[in-house]
C-alpha cells in the first residue's frame, strides 16, 4: 500500500483498482466528431503523458532527473492537439506534455521517425542528447513539431504569440525570406488559470482584442487550462468565464477537459473559427491538477484530504477509459493493458536515458547563447531612381551635414529599401513620425503594414517583434524612452535572449530594439525621460548593446546591427542618446561641428570596432554616447593647457570590446573613463576592470552619481560635465589645484 502523502502512487493504484472493478466517475456519454482511431490515439498519448510524469518523479528522487512540474490532470490537452494542424505554431503551457505527444503522433503518421518518449525523458534528465535544449533545461518544444520551447514562464509567452499571429497576415502580403508558417496557419498559446491574472497576460489579451476590434487579421487561439488553483491560491469559481466570455474582439469557447469527445469537438470549432475568420478566440478548458504544483510541493499542506481525494477521483484517465468503453472503441481490460505496458516501456527508456552524458563545463552550457549564422539572399539594391523616389526631397539633404536624428532616419529608409523583411513597430512611429521625429515619413514611404503604430504597451511592442521574428521577419521595435523599457525587459531577458539558449540554437529571435535614452535633456521630462541606467541590458547573456555618439556612426552602426540580426540572428539593443538627436554645434552656437554627412551606402562600423578621435598621448578618454560630445569639448580646453588627449568611443557596450579598448589606449600616459551612467552598476565598472586587467597605465573614472535625474535647471547636476572632465584630468595627471 502507498503512504498517505505519496499521491503519485495513490493515484496510480486507484487507477489500477478502479479500472479493474469497472468503477468509473460519472460523466457524459461520448458524442461528437471524434472517430475511434483518433480517440484511441488520444488515450495512448494520455497514458504516455502519465507514465512520463510518474517516471520523472522517480528519476528526481534518485538524483537522475531535475524537473517535475508535471502534466498529470491535463492529459485532455491531447484532444486539442488532435484538433489542430502540426503547421499551427504552438506556444505551450509547461503542463502540456500531452499536447506535444499527440502532435508527435500527427507528424509520425505523415513523416515517421518520432521518438517522443525518449525525447521528453532526455529533457527531464538534462542529457546532452535532449533534442530541444541540449540538456540545458527540461522544456517542452520541438523544431519538427513546430513548438518553440518554453520553460516554466508565467504568461511571458503570450505577447509573442500575439506577434506571431499578426505576422501571418503580413507574411501573406509580404513574404519574408525565412518565412516559417503557411498562410492558413493559426497560432496556439496555452496557459493556466492563475496566469490570466498576470499583467503580461492581460496586456496580451488587450492587444489581441484591440487588434481584432479594428478588423486586423489575428488568427490566435488562446487556451486557458483551468485547474482552479495557482500553486496554493485558488482561482475564484467562475472568475475565468466571467472575465472572458464577453470580452470584445475575442470569441469565447468552453469545454470540459475531462471529456475528450467534447474537448475535441469544441477545439475543432474554436480552431475553425480562428482559421476562417482570422480572429482570436479564447478556449476555456476545465482540467484538474494531480500531485500538487511540483515535485517538492505537497498539496495537503494547503488543501484538505477531502479536497485532494475529490480531485483524484476525477482522474481524466478514468474518464477516458469509461468513454472508450461506452463508445465500444476499447474494453476497459485492454485500456488497462495499454496503461501498464506504457509504464513498463517508459521505465525501460528511462533506464537508458539516465546513462546519457550531461553538460559538464561552461563552454558546453554557453554554446547556444549565440545563435547560428544563416545564409541570406543578397540584399535588394534599388536603383538610384527608385531610391530617389522613396527619399523624395530628403535625397538632396545627403549632400549636406545633418544632425543624428536625420541621419538615423536616412539609414532606416535605406535599410527598409534593401530588406523587405525589415518591419518597424512602436508607439507613434507612423503618423506622428516617432520619438523626436526620427521615423518621420517612413510610414508614407513603406506603408502602415511595415511601419506599425502600436498601442501604448512596451510588452506588446516587444512581443509583436519577438513573434514576427518567429516567422522570418527582422523587426525593429522602438521603445520611446529607456525608462519605459523596465516595464517590459523580461520580454528581452526571459523570452528573446533565452530562446536560442533553450532550443540549442534551433529557434532564434533576431531583432534590433531601438531605444531613445540617456540624459542631458535640458529641463525636460525628469527621470522617466532622462534615464542613465543600462544595467538591465548589460547583464542579459547573448544581447548586443550598441550606443552611437554621432549621426554618421549611428547610421553605420545601425546597418551593422541589422546585418547582425539578419545574418547572425542576433538580438540587439540600439541605444540612441536623445540629447544628441538635434545636436548641431560643439563649441559655440552656429559652428555646426556636431553634424556629419550621411555615409556611403556600403559603409559600416563592425561589431566591436571602437572609434579613436585624435592622436594625443598624454591622456586617453574612454567614453561613449553623450560622453564623447562632452569629452570633445574638454579636449579643446585641455589642449590650451598643453595636454594632448585622444577620445576612445567604445560604441559597443555589450559585449565590451576589451582588447580593442586596450589597443586604443596603448601608448597613452593615463586613461580617464567618462561614464554618464551611474557609479554603481554603470558601464565604468566594466571599463575600469578591463583597464586593470589589460593595461599597465594609470586610470580613474568620472561617472554619474547614484541618483535619478531631475527636471529643470539641475537636469545635468548628477552627471559628468565638460568642466568635470577637465578637472578629473588635471587630478589624474597630478596637475590639479
Amino acid at each position: 500500500m502507498s503512504a498517505p502523502n505519496d499521491r503519485v502512487t495513490v493515484v496510480h493504484e486507484n487507477f489500477l483498482r478502479r479500472v479493474a472493478a469497472g468503477d468509473f466517475p460519472a460523466g457524459r456519454a461520448p458524442a461528437g466528431p471524434l472517430d475511434d482511431r483518433l480517440a484511441l490515439s488520444i488515450f495512448r498519448s494520455a497514458c504516455l503523458t502519465r507514465a512520463i510524469d510518474r517516471q520523472s518523479r522517480k528519476m528526481q528522487a534518485a538524483g537522475q532527473g531535475y524537473y517535475s512540474i508535471g502534466p498529470s490532470g491535463h492529459e485532455g490537452l491531447a484532444a486539442i492537439a488532435a484538433a489542430l494542424r502540426p503547421t499551427d505554431m504552438a506556444f505551450l503551457h509547461y503542463r502540456d506534455t500531452a499536447f506535444q505527444i499527440q502532435r508527435s503522433e500527427q507528424v509520425a503518421e505523415r513523416q515517421g521517425g518520432q521518438t517522443t518518449a525518449w525525447d521528453i525523458l532526455l529533457s527531464y534528465s538534462c542529457a546532452v542528447d535532449d533534442p530541444i535544449s541540449g540538456g540545458r533545461h527540461k522544456v517542452l518544444g520541438s523544431k519538427q513539431l513546430n513548438i518553440p520551447p518554453q520553460t516554466s514562464t508565467i504568461a511571458s509567452h503570450l505577447p509573442k504569440a500575439v506577434g506571431a499571429a499578426y505576422s501571418l497576415g503580413l507574411a501573406k502580403r509580404c513574404p519574408p525570406e525565412f518565412k516559417q508558417l503557411p498562410d492558413d496557419a493559426i497560432i496556439y498559446c496555452s496557459f493556466g488559470d492563475a496566469s490570466v491574472n498576470h499583467s503580461t497576460a492581460q496586456g496580451a489579451f488587450n492587444t489581441a482584442a484591440w487588434t481584432s476590434y479594428q478588423s486586423v487579421p489575428l488568427p490566435l487561439l488562446f487556451v486557458c487550462e483551468d485547474n482552479g488553483i495557482g500553486i496554493s491560491t485558488k482561482t475564484p469559481t467562475g472568475w475565468v468565464k466571467a472575465t472572458f466570455q464577453n470580452r470584445p474582439g475575442i470569441r469565447y469557447f468552453e469545454c470540459d477537459g475531462l471529456d475528450i469527445y467534447e474537448t475535441f469537438k469544441v477545439a475543432k470549432q474554436a480552431a475553425e473559427y480562428v482559421r476562417t475568420r482570422r480572429k482570436p478566440a479564447f478556449l476555456h478548458v476545465r482540467t484538474i491538477r494531480l500531485y500538487g504544483h511540483a515535485g517538492a510541493d505537497v498539496a495537503m499542506a494547503y488543501l484538505s484530504r477531502q479536497e485532494v481525494e475529490a480531485e483524484e477521483a476525477q482522474d481524466p484517465l478514468l474518464h477516458m477509459v469509461r468513454q472508450l468503453e461506452e463508445a465500444e472503441v476499447l474494453p476497459a481490460s485492454d485500456a488497462l493493458a495499454i496503461y501498464e505496458e506504457t509504464g513498463r516501456r517508459v521505465a525501460r527508456i528511462a533506464d537508458e536515458v539516465v546513462k546519457r552524458a550531461r553538460l559538464e563545463n561552461a563552454d558546453q552550457v554557453m554554446a547556444s547563447l549565440i545563435p547560428p549564422k544563416r545564409d541570406c539572399a543578397i540584399a535588394k539594391q534599388p536603383s538610384e531612381e527608385e531610391r530617389a523616389a522613396v527619399f523624395g526631397s530628403d535625397i538632396a539633404l545627403m549632400a549636406k551635414p545633418q544632425p543624428m536624428g536625420k541621419l538615423i532616419n536616412m539609414a532606416l529608409t535605406d535599410l527598409m529599401l534593401d530588406h523587405p523583411e525589415v518591419v518597424m513597430m512602436g508607439e507613434d512611429i507612423g503618423r506622428k513620425g516617432g520619438n523626436y521625429g526620427v521615423t518621420q515619413r517612413l510610414s508614407s514611404r513603406f506603408g502602415r503594414a511595415r511601419v506599425i503604430d502600436t498601442l501604448l504597451d512596451e510588452q506588446a511592442i516587444l512581443g509583436l517583434a519577438i513573434g514576427m521574428a518567429q516567422n522570418g521577419f527582422v523587426p525593429i521595435p522602438e521603445i520611446q524612452f529607456l525608462a519605459y523599457l523596465h516595464n517590459a525587459e523580461d520580454q528581452l531577458r526571459g523570452e528573446a535572449a533565452t530562446l536560442p539558449f533553450f532550443s540549442d540554437g534551433q529557434y532564434t529571435n533576431p531583432m534590433v530594439v531601438r531605444i531613445s535614452g540617456l540624459g542631458y535633456q535640458k529641463g525636460f521630462g525628469g527621470h522617466f525621460h532622462n534615464d542613465n541606467s543600462l544595467a538591465v541590458l548589460r547583464d542579459i547573456p547573448g544581447l548586443i548593446l550598441a550606443c552611437p555618439s554621432n549621426g554618421r556612426d549611428a547610421a553605420m552602426m545601425l546597418r551593422e546591427c541589422v546585418r547582425l540580426a539578419r545574418e547572425e540572428q542576433r538580438l540587439i539593443a540600439f541605444l540612441e542618446p536623445i540629447a544628441l538627436y538635434p545636436m548641431r554645434d560643439l563649441h559655440e552656437a552656429g559652428d555646426g561641428e556636431w553634424m556629419q554627412l550621411y555615409p556611403e551606402r556600403d559603409a559600416t562600423i563592425g561589431l566591436g570596432e571602437v572609434g579613436v578621435h585624435g592622436d594625443g598621448t598624454d591622456l586617453a578618454i574612454v567614453t561613449f554616447g553623450n560622453g564623447v560630445y562632452l569629452s570633445s569639448q574638454a579636449v579643446s580646453l585641455l589642449a590650451k593647457q598643453g595636454i594632448n588627449a585622444r577620445i576612445v568611443d567604445v560604441r559597443w557596450l555589450t559585449p565590451l570590446p576589451e582588447q580593442a579598448i586596450a589597443d586604443a589606449v596603448s601608448g597613452c600616459g593615463a586613461v580617464l573613463v567618462v561614464d554618464e551612467t551611474r557609479r554603481s552598476g554603470g558601464v565604468a565598472e566594466a571599463l575600469m576592470a578591463t583597464l586593470t586587467e589589460r593595461v599597465d597605465i594609470p586610470h580613474s573614472r568620472l561617472t554619474a552619481q547614484d541618483s535619478f535625474i531631475p527636471t529643470g535647471p539641475a537636469y545635468a547636476a548628477t552627471m559628468p560635465s565638460c568642466d568635470q572632465i577637465v578637472g578629473a584630468t588635471l587630478d589624474l595627471l597630478g596637475k590639479g589645484a
